[in-house]
């Protein structure tokens, strides 16, 4: 639920995520919007000047929200870098709680959808989402290092990651519960164990 504590703006940004999370961005209507943050029209219209522009704000809110909840997440302790990204995949399922609308992610669900529709929001959330990638990219390379695992690219290890996180999102949607998320981030666990083989290397510097 949307705090009626917080201003105005920051109100209609959060109902924004959490319509666009139930709706979809197209079928989100700026008075859906308003609703979920108990303000009116004249409110909406004092801080954007369309859907779009509200589409963008709540890009960057979400990007800004998701950058906070990360950094200082338990993830990050571990000495290892792959009980890092181990870690960071138990956070991710720690995360599949609650109403679907509570964890799945907007900057996805607004990518699928508006890629050709509407570009520049398209493009904002897309943006977001290479963000998340790029913090994961770091400890995808000092666990390869560690473990001396080569063939592929720290990023593209990253972007897949995030592939499987939102293939996830889609299924519980499908499915209409967060098991099946849960489920698709206990494989990447298992998968990443394998990849970067747990046991750390003779030879590893």
């Amino acid at each position: 639920m949307v705090s009626k504590r917080a201003d105005s703006r920051t109100r209609l940004l959060d109902a924004t995520i959490q319509v666009v999370r139930a709706k979809g961005y197209a079928a989100a209507r700026v008075e859906d919007v308003c609703a979920e943050a108990g303000v009116t029209k004249g409110s909406f219209f004092h801080h954007f000047r369309s859907k779009d522009d509200l589409g963008l704000a709540a890009a960057a809110h979400w990007d800004a929200h998701a950058a906070s909840v990360f950094a200082g997440a338990p993830h990050h302790a571990p000495a290892d870098p792959v009980d890092r990204l181990l870690a960071y995949v138990d956070f991710r399922k720690s995360l599949l709680v609650g109403d679907l609308t509570d964890f799945t992610c907007f900057a996805g669900t607004v990518v699928q959808e508006t890629w050709r529709t509407h570009p520049e929001v398209s493009a904002a959330c897309a943006g977001a989402i290479d963000a998340h990638v790029a913090t994961l990219t770091e400890d995808i390379r000092q666990a390869m290092a560690a473990r001396g695992v080569t063939g592929f690219t720290p990023e593209s290890l990253a972007r897949h990651t995030q592939a499987v996180i939102q293939g996830a999102f889609i299924l519980a949607k499908v499915d209409g519960t967060a098991a099946v998320a849960a489920e698709s981030l206990d494989h990447l666990r298992r998968y990443l164990e394998l990849l970067l083989d747990k046991t750390p290397r003779k030879d590893a510097t």
